[in-house]
């Protein structure tokens, strides 16, 4: 491999979420954390050279859009998902989070609905209650190797206060990668209630052999006119700390509705080394994520069958995409308060605590493999030891 995943970058020193406040989040220094979802591989050479080069300058001003911030993100998603887009499409957000609560902002009132499936990444649920929405559960359907949508219950359940349904594609944090039939099934009843789909797609870069993100704007003329996309290279690049992302709105009166929410709440504002490492990312990126993906299917395949051989008692989710795996714990028998108190006391090891990603939650916790395989290891040899010495 031209780049070395396997080198180990101490963290600790950088104010990282992940690594620098142990102690406060945890109560121990010693907990190995496998949360959050950054990983713990050095961005690409081409990224870091192309900030290097920006701050080198000096000035570090108020800042526009250049044209070839909209370009890099056209071809981008045109080479990566066949999505041939517009540029005038594309809308500036920092970060996707922003991004769903300006669509929250714009298309609904205090009072809606929103349709979440989860279990889901919990900031969903945030963004939906913080402003004062009702959250519409649709649960995904799990048979104990795979979750699918549950379009019945959703075509059951909707009313005329629901306006919105957020969908994650690929999901976190069950690693679906959702195939053409079940976009078009979501697409039909979407359409046909005139619910606004906001796709959060920032995993979409992260996918594992023999399965293909679509973007579900794509799927149909009709389609791009009723969804709202989420895109960033955060996790793709590991540049999550330059906040700076797009929203891509074909249907030009929702994006019209949509940029003078960010006018008006002031979100409009750019960050230079957001847009210099979005470009320098896309641009020049792509060879870095090719071999990145054939590393974390690495990390993927020894994880499975470290557990198969060694911790029977959890199963996997196997992820068709992103770099984190849904773990369940059920067959131990214990409760969720007994599950964290073993990882994290016991184990020594810091997962995402399963019921915070809401209904389907209990039981599960979610693990990041985007690290070296060393760390993985690391962090699979301490579930083991505690498990085996119940």
């Amino acid at each position: 491999m031209k780049y070395d995943f396997d080198q180990i970058i101490d963290r600790k020193s950088t104010h990282s979420a992940k690594w620098s406040y142990l102690k406060k989040i945890y109560g121990d220094e010693e907990v190995l954390p496998m949360w959050v979802a950054d990983m713990d591989f050095k961005s690409p050479n081409e990224v870091i050279k192309a900030m290097e080069e920006r701050v080198r300058h000096g000035i570090f001003g108020y800042t526009g859009i250049p044209k070839s911030f909209y370009k890099s993100v056209s071809n981008w998603v045109k080479k990566r998902h066949g999505w041939n887009i517009d540029e005038e499409w594309i809308v500036f957000t920092p970060g996707v989070v922003t991004g769903l609560n300006l669509a929250v902002l714009s298309f609904s009132k205090k009072g809606d609905k929103i349709v979440l499936q989860p279990p889901i990444y919990p900031p969903f649920y945030k963004v939906i209650e913080k402003n004062g929405r009702k959250v519409l559960n649709n649960p995904l359907k799990f048979n104990g190797i795979r979750y699918i949508m549950d379009i019945d219950d959703l075509e059951k359940n909707i009313d005329e206060d629901t306006k919105i349904l957020f969908l994650c594609s690929p999901h976190n944090p069950v690693g679906r990668v959702w195939d053409e039939e079940e976009l078009k099934r979501l697409e039909k009843v979407c359409l046909e209630k005139e619910i606004l789909v906001v796709s959060d797609e920032i995993h979409g870069d992260i996918i594992y052999s023999g399965n293909k993100h679509i973007p579900i704007a794509s799927i149909s003329d009709d389609m791009a006119m009723n969804t709202i996309t989420l895109m960033a290279p955060s996790k793709t690049f590991n540049i999550a700390g330059l906040h700076t992302s797009v929203a891509i709105i074909p249907n030009e009166e929702i994006r019209k509705k949509y940029k003078e929410t960010i006018d008006l709440i002031g979100a409009n504002t750019t960050n230079i080394f957001g847009l210099v490492g979005l470009e320098a990312a896309y641009n020049y990126g792509e060879e870095w994520l090719d071999e990145l993906l054939i590393y974390l299917e690495g990390n993927l395949k020894f994880l499975m069958d470290y557990i198969e051989k060694n911790i029977p008692e959890i199963k996997v989710v196997r992820p068709e995409g992103t770099f984190l795996i849904w773990l369940d714990f059920r067959e131990l028998e214990l409760s969720d308060e007994e599950i964290k108190d073993l990882m994290i006391n016991k184990a020594k090891i810091g997962l995402n605590h399963g019921p915070t990603f809401g209904i389907g939650g209990s039981g599960f916790q979610r693990l990041n493999i985007g690290c070296p395989r060393s760390i993985l290891e690391e962090g699979l040899s301490r579930i083991k030891n505690t498990i085996n010495n119940l």
